[in-house]
């Protein structure tokens, strides 16, 4: 049984000052998280800014985490696009360079029948043995993946979870009903985690454990050990945190927040920009609250 542990990273790509990517500084990243409550890292996904890198950088990327990470955490390839056979090719390329596991966003823009995203995610499962987790996010995508697709896909072998990011709790109660036991769930909200697990999820794929990883692990593992009331304390300690890394686009607060932690990931490639003065300083006075800087 495939087991990316419960707490998940979307690891943000670190950029130097002239917008080449900085490899150097991701190995120390990968490594700073694999050390601080990550269990696994998604590499090249929506936070690692997977729409301005190009296919190059992307492959990298997955070498050089995974060589960073080696036996400290798993890592997860976002090789998802909105076109099937790019996301065959990216994901056939992932499995040669040796990651654990893929991650796959609901085709965006283009906005496919139910039957669409089944073929979809059907094909590219029968283009690699590694484990798939199918992404939903319909903020993002434009369309949201209805949990009888879900059920759909879960029969097959190697899609073993989904990223369940619709916000729409009574989908998630529904896909764990329908799906097979061991169908992992991961909540794609760091503010929705706690109720995500009550409805039978098993962890989070976060943004906000690049600030407070240790902590998020340690509600994650209350919870699952029936500390409910120690999970909730955690969650309600941390929740500015989850706020407030959300006040404009991800990722533009929380590379404001890694520079400010002393774990700099360099600026943000085009037309995504850098936190402007006001939102820093909100985000600033978070960390100063909770005590990370």
């Amino acid at each position: 049984m495939t087991d990316f542990g419960m707490v998940l990273t979307a690891m943000v790509s670190p950029f130097k000052p002239d917008g080449s990517m900085d490899y150097k500084r991701a190995a120390e990243l990968a490594v700073y998280l694999a050390n601080n409550g990550t269990d696994s890292i998604v590499v090249h996904g929506t936070t690692g800014e997977s729409p301005t890198l190009t296919h190059e950088e992307e492959y990298e990327l997955y070498r050089v985490v995974k060589k960073a990470v080696a036996g400290k955490a798993k890592v997860i390839a976002g090789t998802g696009s909105n076109s099937t056979a790019t996301t065959i090719k990216s994901t056939k390329e992932a499995e040669k360079i040796g990651v654990d596991g893929i991650m796959i966003v609901v085709p965006y823009y283009n906005k496919p029948s139910q039957e669409g995203m089944y073929r979809h995610f059907k094909a590219v499962a029968e283009s690699t043995s590694l484990p798939i987790i199918i992404y939903n996010i319909q903020g993002r995508t434009g369309v949201n993946m209805t949990a009888d697709t879900v059920a759909r896909l879960a029969q097959i072998k190697n899609i073993v979870g989904i990223k369940e990011a619709s916000g729409i709790m009574d989908q998630v109660t529904e896909i764990k009903q329908k799906s097979p036991a061991g169908f992992m769930i991961y909540s794609g909200d760091d503010d929705k985690t706690l109720e995500v697990m009550k409805r039978g999820g098993c962890g989070i794929i976060s943004v906000a454990s690049h600030i407070a990883g240790k902590e998020i692990k340690q509600m994650c593992e209350a919870f699952r050990d029936g500390k409910t009331e120690e999970a909730e304390r955690i969650n309600a300690r941390l929740s500015p945190l989850f706020k407030v890394l959300f006040i404009t686009s991800n990722p533009t607060p929380v590379k404001a927040a890694l520079e400010m932690i002393g774990q700099p990931a360099g600026g943000l490639r085009l037309p995504m920009i850098e936190a402007n003065e006001n939102e820093k300083a909100q985000i600033r006075k978070v960390l100063k609250d909770l005590k990370l800087i």
